[in-house]
């Protein structure tokens, strides 16, 4: 019985200083995050956008689009990425063996016609069937080929590539027109800049003309307006602080910015994980660190990608279980790097918190929700204690939260109506009463099926596009 009781008031020494370090890296990402959005938001103005262009300051970039069952919204998609303001560019989707009707849906809408296609075959992929280009669009490129999953349909659209840059981009996903030429210009002021992430936003409820997103408003689902808020808080406050402190892990693979010949030299994208866009920055981290190459990869909050998020808890609970598994997978893959100075704050900080801090978070989670009836049944809960330790948690969620959505709706303006920027306010105080729960709940499922579901994916459930 001592035995158990040690053990216990161990576990709550733990957890207070566990709950300390964690929010103490999430006002250092709030500090960086905040600094961040502000210096963009002052800075980058339309005028020295067109300057760039005035100039004809730019890289050529390769899009590569990814597809499998997205007839619903891959002709939106591509006519979002051909109506780019970028002075050259080519895009290039790869159908990877869809079951349903995107290849003739791409046909149909862009006039297609086979040809013969010779490029060098830089990274082994599964056969491609056939070639297409558009008879209306000459910078469109269609690729046809065997299901091998994402990340080899990005490595058959690499080997296709012309451009030194590419910029790999889902199939769900609208670009905002400017969010290529905002990203490029980092490459051409620093040569050192091997990777370029932006901002991910929910397109849900937007009201799209052409692939162009022409309004902003709240989407109607409780689920859609949630992730709003989640999108906020990762993208203005981890990905910037994480990128301020040069230990940026994470590229969203609905949209981010490579150097073409850097992606070639590790060996493109590993096709045995389902955390493939998070696995490759890590990789051009780690091969730098090990040749003793200067480079760096950033984010910056304002290239704007709009991808549809989840709408049902069914295809909500099966995204997250697959980043979860993503990320336990990159960890190990990568695990030599962790604790190790060869790899500077990579190994001694970036790895450690997102082993610590996300990959065990939900196990720590559930395990408290868990062991709860245990302290009051043997007398050991102090309710005052609880109370005060809960509401500090969800005091500080809120605080984060708020901070996230006050960056995005005054700062970057994209949500102009005042109701949807209160309404997003409540839903920050929502999200610690039930909906977190309930992902940390999956989250720690997926955390025992690394092994058993390495590599499945599962069917994502669309809703489609409203358009204008």
């Amino acid at each position: 019985m001592n035995l158990l009781l040690d053990f216990l008031f161990l576990y709550q020494v733990v957890i207070l200083w566990y709950f300390a370090l964690l929010n103490l890296f999430y006002a250092l990402f709030a500090f960086f995050g905040l600094g961040m959005v502000a210096r963009y938001a002052r800075e980058l103005s339309e005028l020295s956008l067109k300057d760039l262009l005035e100039r004809e300051a730019y890289l050529p970039v390769s899009i590569l689009v990814p597809t499998y069952n997205e007839e619903k919204t891959i002709a939106h998609s591509v006519r979002s990425f051909l109506s780019l303001h970028y002075p050259e560019f080519e895009v290039i989707v790869v159908a990877d063996g869809p079951k349903d009707r995107t290849l003739e849906v791409l046909k149909e809408a862009f006039r297609l016609v086979e040809v013969e296609w010779v490029y060098r075959r830089a990274l082994p992929t599964k056969p491609v069937r056939a070639v297409y280009r558009s008879l209306v669009y000459p910078n469109l490129i269609v690729v046809d080929k065997e299901n091998g999953g994402k990340a080899d349909a990005l490595n058959a659209g690499l080997n296709l590539a012309r451009y030194p840059l590419f910029c790999a981009v889902d199939a769900d996903s609208l670009l905002d027109a400017q969010a290529l030429l905002r990203a490029s210009r980092l490459f051409l002021e620093d040569n050192r800049v091997s990777a370029v992430g932006g901002t991910i936003r929910p397109l849900n409820g937007a009201v799209v003309r052409e692939g162009v997103v022409e309004a902003l408003h709240l989407p109607r689902g409780f689920l859609e307006k949630m992730q709003i808020v989640e999108y906020a808080r990762a993208f203005f406050m981890g990905r910037a602080g994480w990128s301020a402190m040069g230990a940026l892990l994470i590229i969203s693979g609905a949209f981010g910015l490579f150097r073409r010949e850097e992606a070639l030299r590790v060996g493109g994208y590993r096709t045995d994980t389902v955390g493939e866009d998070m696995e490759l920055v890590v990789r051009l981290h780690r091969r730098a660190r090990e040749e003793g190459r200067e480079y760096r990869i950033v984010y910056t909050p304002d290239p704007i990608c709009y991808t549809e998020v989840p709408a049902d808890w069914a295809t909500l609970r099966k995204q997250r279980n697959r980043w979860h598994r993503g990320l336990w997978e990159v960890l190990w893959n990568h695990r030599v790097m962790l604790f190790n100075p060869r790899y500077g704050r990579l190994g001694l900080l970036a790895m450690p918190y997102f082993v610590l801090f996300e990959a065990l978070a939900p196990v720590v989670e559930v395990l408290g929700y868990v062991l709860f009836p245990v302290f009051y049944l043997l007398g050991l809960f102090n309710a005052e204690f609880a109370f005060l330790f809960f509401l500090l948690a969800v005091a500080y969620g809120v605080l984060l939260s708020q901070l996230a959505v006050g960056m995005e709706t005054l700062l970057l303006k994209r949500y102009p109506r005042l109701r949807d920027r209160l309404a997003l306010l409540l839903l920050a105080i929502l999200e610690g009463l039930g909906y977190r729960q309930i992902l940390a709940w999956e989250r720690f499922l997926a955390t025992f099926q690394v092994w058993r579901k390495r590599g499945v994916w599962g069917e994502m459930r669309r809703k489609g596009l409203e358009s204008a």
